[in-house]
């Protein structure tokens, strides 16, 4: 009977239809095929969405919504040029730069791109760059901000695994930094070598009121994040103050926020959060149906009778995750997979907090893996070039992504030393 679900799921996949009704549709052939009563369809997506933290998924989308309409991803492009702008290639690396900054903000690599694509990637092909490393670097940057806290994907894996999700937010720091810092020597080579431009190194003014314009933006994240650390509130909590917070700069300091945009705001951020929770509610229900066949248990048995050395172990899961992460949306795969893929590690002796910072970075680097990436797609739309060109471009940013994950794989430390620091 598995093999309906999964095969009623794949072939809905290849029909392009939406994730969450993929799984909707393949659930409920199954339930059909079973004879399970019907009943089951609703009580078990209500469980799966019956979770306090998830409240503040919506709660971060529409508080980064909120930012980005206030003006914000211009004024951090600002600062970033003041600061990086002098060397050559300087707008590649401000782009990244602006995802490291921004990430605080969204939490989530597709509106990343999409966000700061719709700025950089014309600036960047208007002042000579390739249109090919010019979506490149904008797909590869946006996959720095979901590893950044605060973080949507962490906050599902904490959802699936029970952990704690200031520990996840500081457990993806330190990869996040390492990412950011790659992407910026492969933007820096390419750069010299094909000569792109650079400007007049900004004066100490011009830095100083381009931090003044971010600051408040900044304030955001780190009261986000001491908040949730500090035990002050909780994550759901934080989402609130992050929208109030968010509503106030948009208003009152940057004014770029009116009561029209606002509702704009808001009804896109509706549309985004319910989709996600119909997500979450159909994800919960495809994982008690693999549940109930045993589907866990069988993969566990069958790599681990394959082999139960730790760090194979955790080269057959990146491998199967990059795979993944290339063709299904990131909350999606984590909900599917993550349960199952986190039993496998922790019986060969991986901690959970490093696990799970293994599984968001290894699906985030999915999103701009060609030729099916999302990312590269969504920079390749706004860039208007062939998806051939983006994907060719993107593959010095994807070995130094692939060579980060083997990193932090590796070295446990990479992942732990923050949450150990500040979290007993």
């Amino acid at each position: 009977m598995i093999w309906l679900l999964i095969l009623v799921f794949a072939l809905c996949l290849v029909l392009r239809f939406p994730i969450a009704f993929s799984l909707g549709l393949a659930c409920l052939a199954y339930v059909l095929a079973a004879g399970i009563p019907l009943i089951i369809l609703p009580m078990k997506m209500y469980s799966g969405i019956d979770v306090f933290v998830l409240l503040s998924v919506p709660g971060f989308i529409l508080a980064g919504n909120l930012m980005n309409q206030g003006g914000l991803t211009e004024k951090i492009i600002n600062f970033c040029n003041h600061l990086l702008g002098h060397i050559r290639g300087g707008l590649s690396l401000a782009n990244i730069g602006t995802s490291m900054l921004f990430a605080g903000i969204s939490g989530t690599a597709i509106s990343d791109t999409a966000s700061i694509g719709a700025v950089m990637i014309p600036a960047m092909k208007k002042e000579g760059y390739g249109a090919g490393f010019s979506c490149a670097v904008t797909a590869a940057s946006s996959t720095v901000g979901p590893m950044i806290p605060p973080s949507v994907p962490m906050i599902i894996a904490a959802t699936l695994s029970g952990l704690s999700v200031g520990k996840l937010f500081l457990a993806g720091a330190i990869p996040g930094f390492l990412l950011g810092l790659g992407l910026m020597l492969v933007a820096y080579y390419i750069s010299v070598k094909k000569q792109y431009p650079k400007h007049p190194r900004s004066t100490l003014k011009q830095v100083a009121v381009g931090f003044i314009d971010t600051f408040w933006a900044l304030l955001m994240t780190a009261i986000i994040l001491f908040g949730i650390i500090g035990g002050v509130f909780t994550p759901t909590e934080a989402s609130i103050i992050a929208v109030i917070y968010a509503l106030f700069i948009g208003l009152f300091i940057y004014k770029k926020l009116t009561f029209r945009n606002i509702q704009v705001v808001i009804l896109d951020s509706m549309k985004t959060a319910s989709s996600l929770m119909i997500l979450v509610g159909f994800a919960n229900l495809f994982g008690w149906i693999l549940i109930t066949e045993r589907l866990p248990q069988l993969i566990s048995s069958e790599i681990l009778a394959f082999t139960d050395n730790k760090y194979l172990v955790l080269l057959l899961i990146n491998l199967l995750l990059i795979a993944v992460g290339t063709f299904m949306e990131t909350i999606a795969a984590l909900l599917i997979l993550f349960p199952i893929l986190l039993q496998v590690a922790m019986t060969v002796g991986v901690d959970p907090v490093h696990f799970s910072v293994i599984a968001v970075l290894n699906l985030m680097i999915g999103l701009t893996t060609p030729p099916v990436g999302v990312c590269l797609f969504v920079a390749a739309s706004i860039g208007k070039v062939s998806i051939g060109e983006v994907s060719k471009a993107s593959l010095p940013f994807l070995l130094i992504s692939l060579l980060v994950l083997v990193l932090v794989t590796l070295f446990p430390s990479l992942s732990l030393f923050l949450p150990g620091l500040f979290i007993a």
